[in-house]
């Protein structure tokens, strides 16, 4: 393997770690929150016209941050957590815009679309739990 693969995996593990930690210290308030933190949270649902079951949609956000920070670090379960962690940053993108907050307000979560897109795109790299157990479809 040469260095620039090598490189392209390593720089993908720091990506994995760095995001899945900052995702890991995010979602867990928001897991531990209970009931009447997800219903707040899953209110960003009605941007879509969805207004039912809140505290459900709430709580699969809150999951899909912690969770998928989890999976990202591991690199198992990887291109469905970022799939995730995606639709959860694109709610939140929509949310941002509908209430007015404009392109600055809603950047952040933007942005993050972009990157598990990509990464959903690229995979895990080969210093993944995935590659390790060679579940490929779990990479």
């Amino acid at each position: 393997m040469s260095w620039a693969e090598d490189g392209r995996d390593a720089g993908i593990l720091v990506l994995r770690v760095g995001i899945g930690v900052m995702f890991i210290l995010h979602g867990f308030p928001k897991l531990i929150g209970g009931t009447e933190t997800w219903a707040g949270l899953g209110q960003a649902m009605g941007t879509f016209g969805i207004g039912f079951a809140p505290a459900f949609w709430g709580f699969m956000a809150a999951l899909a941050e912690f969770g998928g920070g989890i999976c990202l670090i591991i690199g198992l379960g990887f291109r469905i957590a970022c799939a995730l962690m995606a639709f959860t940053m694109l709610v939140a993108s929509a949310m941002h815009l509908s209430q007015g907050h404009g392109i600055k307000g809603a950047a952040h979560a933007i942005e993050l679309l972009i990157v598990f897109l990509s990464l959903m795109i690229i995979g895990s790299g080969k210093f993944s739990l995935a590659r390790k157990v060679q579940v490929r479809f779990l990479q």
